[in-house]
C-alpha cells in the first residue's frame, strides 16, 4: 500500500535518510553517526524526489550547527572517552559538546537464523572493555545497503558526567518513525536535548516491515516483534540506566508517527507495565486512520494496526514457503520483498490483546502522563508528494471527495471546504482535520478521563522543509518538528527556529522530569500552539473543524 511508500522515510534523504559512505563520515575522535540530509526533513518522501531534496537553501543564521561540521571549522574541543560498566560488560564512549555518547550497544541477541521471527532473547555478555564510538547496523530496509538483521542496538547520549552530582536524570527513550518499515535511532542527534534538558537520551532500532510484523499460522503470538524489540529495549534501560546517569523509575517513552504509534501500543500492552513512567505521543495517536484515497489516490483505507489472524492468513504461502524453515532459510532481501503486506503491529496477541483503539476507549492503558500532538498542516506533504505530476484542479477536487466520502458526504464537505484557488490545500486541509488532528484529539479526550494529559499543536509555518513544489507551501508539515528537538545531519536552524527548539525541548524534558511540561501549560482540553513568537492557547478542535467530522462519521 502506498502508506509505506509515501509515510516511509525513504533511504535517500529525509530525517531518517540517506546514509553516508565511510568516507562521508566523521572521524575517529568523534562520536558516529549515519548521515542524514538537513534539506529532506519530510517523513513521507517518495524515492523518486530524492535527488531534487538537498537543495533547500540554508538559513543565513546558523544557530545550530551539527557536530561533525562543527568539528571541521575547528569549533569544538577535542573528544575524550569515558567507560561505564553495565550488566553486559563495560562501554567505552566518547564525549564532546559536554555530552558523553555510547552508540551501537546490543540490548538482544541478533535475530537471525532460528531466532528470525522468534522473540527478542537475551543480549550478549563481553569481558575486557567495548568500544561504543559507531552505531550498530540500522535494521534491514530495502535499498540501505548497510542495513541488518542483525540490528538490534542502541544509542545513549547523556550529559558529560559531574564529579559532585548526585541526583540521577531524567531517561528519554525515543522510537524512530518510518511507517514501521524504515529508519534508524542513531539518525537522531540527541546532544541538544541531552545537554540543554539535563536528560539521558536513548535512542533505539527495532525490527521493521516483515521481518518485525510477519504473522504466520505456525508463528504463535506472531506478528509484534517489533514491539517486543521495543520492550527488550526498556527492559535494558531498566537494568543499565542508572549507570549512565539515568533513572531507571523515571522513563518517558517518545515517538513520532509510526514511532508515536508504537509508544501508543506499549501503552496499551500489558507486558510493557511499569517499563516506562510518562508516555509523548508526536503524530501518532491510537485512534488515527485514513479513508481510501487519503494518503495517495486509489490507496484503501488504513490504519496503525490489524489484527493478527488476518496477518497470519497473509503469511501463509509466503515466499512459496509451506514450512517457517523454509522462510527461515531465505535470504534478507527475499523477506523484504514482503513489506507491503506486513508493515503493521498484530493485535488479538499476549503484547497487544485488542487493538489499541479499542483498548483506549476501555479505558485500558497504563496510567502515566501523557503529551500528545501534532503538526498544523500534517496532511500537506502527503497531498504535495501526490500532487507531483502537475496542480490538483477544483475537478480533480470534487472527484475524490465523491470518490472518499460518497456523492451527498463530499457536497457537505466542499461546502465546509471550498476548493479555492488551490484545491490542493483544500485537500490537505481535509486530510489533516479527518485523519491526524480530530482523532487525536478524540484520544487526548480518552485518556484524560485517567491520566494527566498535554495537547500541543507545532505551528510553525516555516520550518526547514524539503524542496519539492515551489507552488506549494509545505507549512508545519507531517515531521516538521523534528529538527527542533533533535540535529538531523547537516541542517542549520536560524535564530527564530533556534529560539523555538530550546523552548521545545525545555518544555518536552520538563514533562519527561515533572510529568508537566511547564506551568504555563495547562492540562487537555486546553492545547498549546507552538509558534516562534510564543507558545499560545489554541481552540484546536474548532480550528480543525472536529464537530464537523464527528457529525460526518
Amino acid at each position: 500500500m502506498s502508506f509505506l511508500r509515501y509515510e516511509c522515510i525513504a533511504t535517500r534523504g529525509g530525517p531518517q535518510g540517506r546514509r553516508s559512505s565511510k568516507r562521508e563520515r566523521t572521524g575517529r575522535t568523534m562520536p558516529k553517526r549515519r548521515s542524514t540530509t538537513g534539506a529532506a526533513l519530510g517523513a513521507a518522501l517518495l524515492v523518486a524526489v530524492m535527488a531534487t531534496a538537498d537543495t533547500v537553501p540554508s538559513p543565513s543564521a546558523a544557530a545550530v550547527q551539527h557536530p561533525h561540521r562543527q568539528r571541521a571549522l575547528g569549533q569544538l574541543p577535542e573528544a575524550r572517552s569515558d567507560t561505564v560498566l553495565t550488566r553486559q560488560g563495560r562501554l567505552q564512549g566518547v564525549t564532546a559538546e559536554g555530552v558523553t555518547t555510547y552508540q551501537g550497544i546490543p540490548y538482544a541477541a541478533p535475530p537471525v537464523g532460528p531466532l528470525r521471527w522468534q522473540p527478542p532473547a537475551a543480549p550478549p555478555t563481553w569481558t575486557g572493555t567495548r568500544t561504543a564510538a559507531e552505531p550498530g547496523p540500522a535494521c534491514a530496509q530495502p535499498e540501505v545497503p548497510d542495513s541488518a538483521e542483525d540490528c538490534l542496538y542502541l544509542n545513549v547520549t547523556t550529559p558529560a558526567a559531574e564529579a559532585d552530582r548526585a541526583a540521577p536524570r531524567p531517561v528519554v527513550v525515543w522510537l524512530h518513525g518510518g511507517a514501521f518499515s524504515s529508519g534508524s535511532g542513531d539518525q537522531y542527534d540527541a546532544t541538544r536535548m541531552a545537554r540543554q534538558g539535563d536528560v539521558t537520551v536513548v535512542t533505539v532500532n527495532s525490527r521493521l516491515g516483515a521481518l518485525g510484523f510477519f504473522a504466520h499460522p505456525d508463528l504463535p503470538d506472531s506478528g509484534a516483534f517489533g514491539l517486543q524489540d521495543q520492550q527488550a529495549a526498556l527492559r535494558w534501560v531498566r537494568d543499565n540506566a542508572g549507570a549512565f546517569g539515568g533513572d531507571p523509575g523515571n522513563v518517558t517513552l517518545m515517538g513520532e508517527s509510526s514511532g508515536g504509534a508504537s509508544v501508543c501500543a506499549q501503552l496499551t500492552s500489558p507486558k510493557a507495565a511499569g517499563l516506562f513512567h510518562r508516555a509523548v505521543v508526536q503524530s501518532g495517536s491510537c485512534l488515527q486512520n485514513w479513508p481510501k484515497n487519503t494518503l495517495a489516490p486509489g490507496d484503501p483505507a488504513a490504519t496503525y494496526f490489524a489484527r493478527q489472524s488476518e496477518l497470519a492468513a497473509k503469511g501463509r504461502g509466503a515466499l512459496g514457503c509451506r514450512s517457517l524453515k523454509c522462510l527461515r532459510a531465505k535470504p534478507v532481501k527475499d523477506v523484504l520483498s514482503l513489506n507491503g503486506r506486513f508493515h503493521q503491529p498484530a493485535y488479538g496477541t499476549s503484547v497487544l490483546p485488542d487493538s489499541p483503539a479499542r483498548a483506549l476507549a476501555a479505558g485500558d492503558f497504563h496510567r502515566v502522563p501523557v503529551l500528545q500532538g501534532n503538526t498544523r498542516d500534517e496532511h500537506r506533504l502527503f497531498t504535495a508528494l501526490f500532487t507531483l505530476d502537475g496542480p490538483m484542479t477544483a475537478a480533480d477536487y470534487r472527484r475524490l471527495l465523491t470518490e472518499t466520502y460518497g456523492r451527498r458526504q463530499a457536497a457537505r464537505i466542499a461546502r465546509a471546504y471550498p476548493p479555492g484557488p488551490t484545491p490542493a490545500l483544500a485537500w490537505a486541509k481535509v486530510g489533516t482535520d479527518r485523519s491526524w488532528v480530530c482523532p487525536t484529539l478524540a484520544a487526548d479526550r480518552l485518556l484524560a478521563e485517567h491520566v494527566p494529559v498535554y495537547s500541543y499543536e507545532f505551528a510553525d509555518r516555516q520550518p526547514p522543509a524539503p524542496d519539492l513544489r515551489p507552488d506549494f507551501p509545505l507549512g508545519a508539515y507531517h515531521s516538521a518538528e523534528l529538527p527542533y528537538l533533535f540535529g538531523m545531519g547537516d541542517l542549520r536552524l536560524d535564530d527564530g527556529q533556534a529560539a523555538l527548539s530550546r523552548r521545545m525541548i525545555a518544555a518536552w524534558t520538563s514533562f519527561a522530569r515533572t510529568g508537566a511540561p511547564g506551568d504555563d501549560w495547562p492540562p487537555f482540553p486546553h492545547t498549546r500552539r507552538l509558534s516562534r513568537s510564543a507558545f499560545s492557547g489554541v481552540d484546536a478542535a474548532a480550528e480543525h473543524r472536529c464537530a464537523f467530522w464527528s457529525r460526518s462519521s
